[in-house]
């Protein structure tokens, strides 16, 4: 593929190359009140807090500490997940136990890794370099909260310790995060679960870009999960603590006093940016530096932030980047919104920029957790995510729930302000860049410096029309996935049909479950995606490797204009017509430019019916067919599409061998022009139709009159003088046999034709043959026969005499080798109709014309692409890159639709009363002690079940 045009825009002397650095091009995650990232997006630029409050009676589980719920101290918030019961078991080959005590936060990073890939444009499977996997989830809350509390589970585990143990270990242990994903996925890079607290996902992603840069990988996906159970769980607020004391976050906001731990996921998928460049990639934002550091002991307490500690890893990262912290236009802080951590965060951001620039206020901070809470482990890489977003649309969001600034941070001495409205990024001598920090509890610090992408021209060397390609596990999924793309293409005005199609090619695993579309726009597009598959055009791949077989009409299927779309805009057809065309004129007995049929339009003054007329001579009939044949069948070749064996319809031999490699080009358009000029020449006669097998037509024959062709087991075709072959039509429809006649002027295939023989014989003699490179099934023969023999001058004297054999070679094609595609290769559709007479069960559903009906040949273009569709469809497996037209670029798309079902085991329910039959004793005790939750219950069994499950993993693993 051609590499992409670029430009990139205000560049500054001394400045990082724009080819350096690690680009972010692709992205997915769950947000509370966003499935995905495009909902999570509006949200940020339209300020909306995505924080749930709930009352206490909504509480999923008590709390244990004995307090009031309904107290005024009691906070019901959190920022939830929606659907974290749900999962694609079967998609990602689980079974359903297994699936069900599977870590929540395992199964959601395993979904957005896939969707971050799919975001990206790229399949795992059929990306020729290595991608590696970085990531960190929350501790497992669904083990201790879920599967403990629930006594079958334990039961279970107890007995089957052998395979329950180790099964409950590999579906929640946090090892097994990121090396899941890389098997599920197919992914051969490093795959390393990081564990930093709350840093930990923009740690996994300055990680990763260390690996990508040390060519351990080439791609990266990176990020993390936090998933904390019960969701509908409140908190205590104490004065002076990290919480919120009415579950808003007010990051930097003079009435600060704490933060709301949330739930989410993210990932982002990274690449070196020349390669993202090279690959058409889209690109979200280029990760310019990066540092990780720890604050060490010098700070007041092991959770306590430190000033010097952020400020060292902002400067280190500033200085990897080699920019100026004047050119930072945004800063996405960890802000969590208490009131120790914001002034730190401020006055650490202050001392790094500090040592570049005395300037003020240039520079917009803001915090995603002012709209979603603390993210805790995925927080980072969420923040990543909304700068790179905001750069990408070169907008800056609001900064909710601010109003008037801490008053412990000095803004107006700083070089920030806190950006309040929605409004563009101005432009600036410098690329629009950002800083993204993430603070873990322990010390671990991580930041990110990451600039506006490049600026891509589009390339406007596409089709007329575009092949989108669709598949699934399933026909549900399938059906859904084709509304997600029409939904789509009505949202998204601006995208590339092009790209688009591109992306469906290259970038999506192929699944058994397919549908192609060929479409002319847009709107064809979005039409096609919601109107019922045409037949041919969706199904079930049979095979995954099969093999091709193409079939060369003979004379008749020729139209004025056939091909003509095909020849303006596909250059290895137009190649092979201009080649094949030029030879003919050079040929003294021909010397006509068959490119004023072919490209005949309704533009054109000449009359259609007039080029139609000298168009069905035979001498300009057959080398016009055999230059569309050829042109047709080198064009598919050149998209991946070769053929295992080849099938010709009379002249349609001569376009097999060429396929073949028996004659050169120029020598088989010479013979083609000599036979169809020696047959004109014979004696004038005619064919008839006769729908009725060989053997009750051959006994009714008159002398004069022969079998001229075999096209299925009840079409038979005659061929001989004209006055006999209407007397023989009118005595077999006397015997009620429908025979119909052909538009011939000769009678092909039979003894008129017996004066052409020698001439034809000796042409072939004099040239250059070599034995055939694909199998030949002859219809002359009607089978498989050696390669040798169309180097035999002899046979294709035979061949212009004897009958034409097609349905027996059908027959004798299939029997080869039952996955095989039969492609018919040439103008029209009849022998596409006729190989389905003679072909049975699943191989009628693989065989496919390359162009319209003769009647009503539609856009050539768009039906070359249908063919293309119907051969993927079937299995087949085009040469995606060879078939795209122009520097395409891969772009976001609608992900995969999981078909969701609840997996899940449901906690231990609360007691609310005790039993009648409990003693006096147990009562009198009962009173003297805070009364007895669920959750007390719950946790005693825990510690008891963790202990022992402990030991017997301890055991297994010695073993």
């Amino acid at each position: 593929m051609t590499t992409n045009n670029l430009h990139i825009e205000n560049i500054s002397d001394g400045d990082a190359s724009p080819t350096e650095g690690i680009a972010i091009v692709g992205m997915s995650g769950r947000f509370p009140g966003a499935k995905n990232v495009d909902a999570f997006w509006r949200n940020i630029k339209n300020g909306v807090e995505s924080i749930t409050h709930f009352s206490p009676d909504e509480l999923e589980i008590s709390d244990p500490s004995g307090h009031d719920k309904d107290a005024g101290d009691y906070v019901c918030a959190k920022g939830m997940l929606d659907d974290i019961d749900m999962f694609d078991a079967r998609f990602f080959g689980y079974l359903p136990r297994e699936a069900e005590v599977m870590d929540p936060q395992h199964r959601i990073f395993l979904e957005i890794c896939w969707e971050a890939m799919e975001n990206a444009g790229y399949d795992a499977h059929r990306y020729s370099g290595s991608v590696g996997v970085y990531g960190g989830c929350y501790m497992d809350t669904y083990l201790l909260w879920n599967l403990c509390s629930d006594e079958n589970f334990r039961e279970r585990l107890v007995e089957s310790i052998q395979v329950g143990s180790l099964q409950t270990e590999l579906g929640n242990d946090k090892d097994y995060l990121a090396t899941r994903v890389a098997y599920k996925l197919g992914l051969r890079g490093p795959a390393m679960t990081l564990q930093t607290a709350c840093s930990t996902s923009l740690v996994a992603i300055a990680t990763a870009c260390q690996s990508i840069e040390a060519y351990q990988c080439d791609m990266a996906l990176a990020g993390g999960v936090t998933i904390i159970l019960p969701q509908k769980k409140g908190y205590f607020y104490k004065e002076g603590g990290m919480l919120s004391p009415d579950g808003h976050c007010r990051t930097f906001d003079s009435n600060a006093a704490g933060t709301v731990f949330s739930h989410g996921a993210a990932v982002v998928l990274l690449k070196r940016v020349e390669d993202a460049i090279a690959d058409g990639d889209t690109i979200y934002g280029v990760i310019r530096g990066y540092a990780t550091n720890n604050d060490g002991g010098d700070k007041v307490s092991y959770t306590a932030p430190s000033v010097e500690g952020q400020a060292e890893v902002i400067s280190l990262a500033l200085g990897m980047a080699d920019i100026d912290a004047r050119s930072i236009g945004y800063v996405e802080a960890h802000g969590t919104a208490t009131p120790l951590g914001d002034p730190i965060e401020v006055a650490g951001l202050t001392t790094a920029y500090r040592t570049m620039t005395n300037d003020n206020q240039y520079c917009a901070i803001g915090s995603v957790k002012a709209n979603l809470g603390h993210l805790d482990v995925a927080s980072g890489a969420i923040g990543l995510i909304k700068t790179s977003l905001s750069l990408q649309e070169k907008i800056l969001p609001p900064m909710i729930n601010f109003e008037n600034p801490n008053p412990k941070i000095d803004f107006e001495n700083s070089p920030f302000f806190v950006n309040t409205k929605l409004q563009p990024w101005t432009a600036s001598e410098w690329p629009r860049r950002a800083g993204v920090s993430s603070f873990g509890v322990g010390g671990t610090n991580a930041h990110v410096v990451v600039e506006e992408p490049p600026v891509f021209t589009a390339d406007n060397n596409f089709r007329k029309s575009e092949l989108l390609l669709l598949s699934a596990r399933s026909k549900d999924a399938l059906t859904a996935q084709a509304e997600q793309m029409a939904s789509h293409l009505e949202a998204d005005t601006e995208t590339s049909l092009a790209d688009i199609a591109y992306t469906l090619q290259v970038g999506r695993r192929e699944f058994e479950h397919r549908r192609a579309i060929s479409v002319s726009s847009r709107d064809d597009a979005i039409v096609k995606l919601r109107t019922a598959a045409v037949p041919g055009t969706a199904g079930v791949a049979t095979s995954t490797n099969p093999e091709y077989v193409f079939m060369f009409p003979g004379q008749g299927a020729q139209y004025p204009g056939m091909g003509r779309a095909l020849y303006e805009s596909e250059t290895v057809y137009r190649d092979t017509i201009d080649a094949i065309a030029t030879t003919l004129i050079g040929i003294p007995e021909f010397g006509i430019d068959i490119r004023r049929y072919l490209l005949w339009s309704d533009e054109q003054t000449e009359n259609r019916e007039t080029l139609a007329t000298e168009l069905a001579q035979t001498k300009i009939a057959q080398p016009t067919i055999f230059a569309v044949e050829v042109a047709m069948a080198r064009l598919l070749q050149s998209w991946g599409i070769s053929p295992a064996a080849t099938i010709g319809h009379s002249v349609g031999e001569f376009a097999s061998a060429v396929i073949a490699g028996v004659f050169t080009l120029a020598d088989a358009t010479k013979l083609v022009a000599a036979r169809g000029r020696l047959m004109q020449a014979q004696p004038t006669g005619r064919m008839l139709a006769v729908m009725g097998p060989r053997d009750e037509v051959e006994p009714l024959l008159p002398n004069n009159i022969s079998i001229a062709a075999i096209n299925a087991p009840g079409a038979t075709v005659v061929s001989g003088p004209a006055a006999e072959i209407t007397g023989f039509q009118t005595k077999l429809e006397a015997m009620g046999m429908m025979a119909k006649p052909l538009q011939t002027s000769h009678a092909f295939h039979s003894r008129m034709m017996t004066k052409a023989r020698a001439p034809l014989e000796a042409l072939v003699n004099d040239m250059q043959r070599s034995p055939a490179s694909v199998e030949i099934i002859s219809t002359e023969r009607g089978g498989v026969v050696d390669p040798n023999l169309f180097c035999d001058p002899i046979y294709w004297g035979e061949q212009l005499m004897n009958p034409v054999l097609f349905a027996d070679a059908i027959s004798a094609a299939a029997v080869q080798n039952a996955h095989r595609i039969f492609i018919e290769v040439g103008p029209g559709q009849t022998l596409s109709a006729l190989s389905k007479q003679t072909l049975t069960g699943d191989l009628k559903r693989v065989v496919t014309p390359t162009l319209g009906p003769v009647n009503a040949p539609g856009c050539d273009v768009e039906n070359a692409l249908a063919a293309v569709g119907r051969i993927w469809v079937a299995g087949g497996l085009p040469d995606w890159s060879a078939f795209t037209v122009g520097a395409r670029r891969r772009v976001p798309l609608p992900t995969y639709p999981f078909e969701r079902k609840r997996h899940w085991v449901e906690p231990m329910r609360r007691k609310t009363t005790q039993s009648a039959g409990q003693s006096a004793a147990q009562d009198q005790t009962s009173t003297n002690k805070a009364p007895m939750t669920q959750q007390t219950e719950v946790e005693d069994l825990i510690q008891q079940q963790l202990g022992l499950i402990s030991d017997q993993l301890n055991i297994l693993k010695q073993n």
